[in-house]
């Protein structure tokens, strides 16, 4: 597939991460005898291909508010500067500017593009956000965790094109699908083992050839409801990218680029934070870095995701040469601006003129029009369901620390629901990672200080989940609330937001499962009876296994609910009003020592 045309302009608000971007093959070419030197009649040996990245989007055509649209930039005096960042008008704009003057330049990604999305593109099945990354002429993409949100089925169509099976077209206008290819190396179909998309992609300009891998990371079915991946299988990152290498070596691409969705964490939280200085201390650590140590020296560049961290690194590969790996945080706030200069002998990356840097999606530049434009049609659709009021809050619900007022607000809201479906319902546990946003009391329309809308209601649950009911005995319980700290959890602990009347003391200065102190769990001041049965309330996330919980897999008598966001618009509707609005929760159920 050839490279879609390129739009160009001025390039603003650049800041550095690792070095500057030089132009390399000035640099090399400079040092060769004259007739490898471009001539009248032919290109000289060596050509800069710029390779423009990101991750993470989550459908945030809009510009992200609060932390989630911030990124902190490390000053020369060693203060920190806070930079308002992010939103397709200004991203297609930023990356218009920086291919100005670069005739040989690939845009690409590393997944969780679309899922987790602010309703603007999660109502409408993110077709807005791929319609937007078709017109910012993304090259090629690997596939993310949240692609399986909804099933492999649904990923097809958004490459494909299609209206949706249930809700039709939008609009009177069927989607086109993705003009750029999703690449799906480890994502196999269980009965043909064979991948369920392109493993690979080749770009090709004139004579020079970059072939990129994609892959996901292997634990996706952890973090994925169970109906998304179903008869799916993910297989190893690194095995699974060593082997496509060598394919396309054998039809002789000799350079290449891993997309990979898993990803690692800086040592430091500013964007430009330079891993390879002098005295920056551990650089980058996580999953990554083990991947990039054993993914064969022939791929030259690593472009990364999932942790929504910021870093232009160098890791080296396993003969020991320094390999770059980026990351560009998330929601649109970055993009990593990378120099590749291929060699036309050799065909190869020369790898140690690679140079790398992330830069700001600054808001200080013109906004893209069509960007403008796409944003406003969709929003003329949305606007009759998202502007609609479900509640009241007297003040801001946030969505911070180890117990959130806003992860125990869902939990109380589902624990009510629970017990509409089944008065026996005991409790009600929310998984950190389901809940993407606090709501704020200030408003965001027209819609008056202390509203909330459906649209907030969206962003805060986004994953049309069911709040499912289930038995476990009190030890199973006991097992959940320890799979919190150990097993999967172990290394990063994630802390279910626990219903009214659930109490406990986590110990952090124990190890393990040891963390939960077992004697001081109790349900509306009760000790936990290890033979009792409980009537649990959870997602269907959870309710699978989910997070890293198997315990919440082996619940019985399933009774399945309303979708999580109606549990949450129930609840508000009930329990607050224009003149008695719901006050955040104190979040003071989990006790935290050390």
């Amino acid at each position: 597939m050839p490279a879609a045309p390129r739009r160009t302009g001025r390039r603003t608000h650049a800041l550095l991460a690792s070095a500057a971007v030089l132009t390399t093959a000035a640099a090399l070419t400079a040092a060769l005898p004259a007739d490898a030197h471009e001539s009248h009649h032919r290109p000289g040996r060596y050509q800069d291909v710029q390779l423009l990245s990101f991750n993470d989007l989550h459908g945030n055509l809009e510009p992200p508010s609060g932390s989630s649209g911030r990124v902190t930039e490390l000053q020369p005096d060693g203060t920190v500067k806070t930079i308002d960042a992010g939103g397709a008008e200004y991203l297609a704009t930023h990356l218009r500017q920086a291919r100005e003057g670069h005739p040989y330049s690939v845009t690409a990604a590393a997944g969780d593009l679309v899922g987790a999305s602010p309703l603007l593109s999660g109502l409408f099945h993110d077709e807005p956000t791929v319609e937007a990354l078709n017109k910012l002429h993304l090259d090629v993409t690997s596939v993310g965790n949240h692609e399986f949100d909804e099933g492999a089925r649904e990923l097809a169509r958004l490459q494909n094109g299609g209206c949706h099976p249930k809700d039709g077209c939008y609009g009177g206008r069927e989607f086109a699908g993705a003009d750029f290819p999703y690449l799906a190396a480890n994502v196999q179909d269980e009965k043909t083992g064979k991948p369920i998309l392109k493993p690979y992609w080749v770009w090709k300009k004139k004579d020079v050839r970059i072939g990129f891998i994609g892959v996901t990371l292997k634990g996706t079915p952890n973090i994925v409801s169970a109906d998304g991946v179903k008869g799916l299988s993910f297989k190893d990152e690194t095995e699974t990218i060593n082997k496509y290498a060598r394919v396309l070596q054998r039809q002789g691409v000799q350079s290449i680029v891993a997309l990979i969705h898993e990803g690692g964490y800086p040592a430091s939280g500013s964007y430009n934070y330079d891993c390879d200085s002098p005295g920056a201390g551990s650089g980058i650590s996580g999953p990554i870095v083990d991947i990039a140590k054993h993914v064969t020296p022939a791929v030259d560049a690593l472009v990364t995701g999932h942790t929504h961290q910021a870093y232009v690194c160098t890791v080296p590969d396993p003969s020991g040469r320094p390999r770059m790996v980026t990351s560009a945080s998330s929601f649109g706030r970055l993009y990593t601006d990378t120099t590749l200069t291929y060699d036309r002998r050799t065909g190869d990356i020369a790898r140690t003129a690679v140079r790398s840097a992330n830069h700001v999606v600054t808001r200080d530049v013109p906004r893209a029009p069509d960007m403008t434009d796409l944003i406003a049609r969709w929003n003329t659709l949305a606007a009759p369901i998202g502007n609609r009021p479900i509640g009241w809050i007297s003040a801001d619900i946030g969505n911070t620390g180890t117990e959130s007022p806003m992860g125990d607000l869902i939990a109380d809201a589902q624990l009510a629901h629970g017990r509409a479906l089944d008065p026996r319902t005991s409790l009600a546990l929310m998984n950190p990672g389901g809940v993407r946003a606090g709501l704020t009391y200030a408003a965001k329309g027209a819609e008056g200080d202390g509203v909330v809308t459906y649209a907030e209601g969206f962003t805060v649950q986004p994953f049309a989940n069911t709040v499912n009911l289930q038995d476990f005995t009190g030890a199973q319980l006991v097992q959940v609330l320890k799979e919190q700290v150990s097993g999967a959890n172990a290394a990063a602990p994630r802390i279910l937001q626990p219903s009214a009347g659930l109490t406990y003391t986590l110990d952090l200065t124990q190890s393990g499962a040891d963390r939960v102190v077992t004697g001081s769990i109790r349900l509306n001041g009760a000790p936990i009876d290890p033979a009792a049965t409980y009537r649990v309330a959870t997602n269907s996330f959870l309710a699978g296994g989910g997070d890293g919980f198997p315990t919440l897999g082996q619940g019985t008598n399933d009774l399945v609910g309303a979708d999580d966001l109606s549990a949450l618009e129930k609840y508000l509707t009930a329990n607050s009003s224009a003149t008695n609005p719901i006050a955040p929760p104190k979040a003071d159920r989990i006790t935290v020592v050390g």
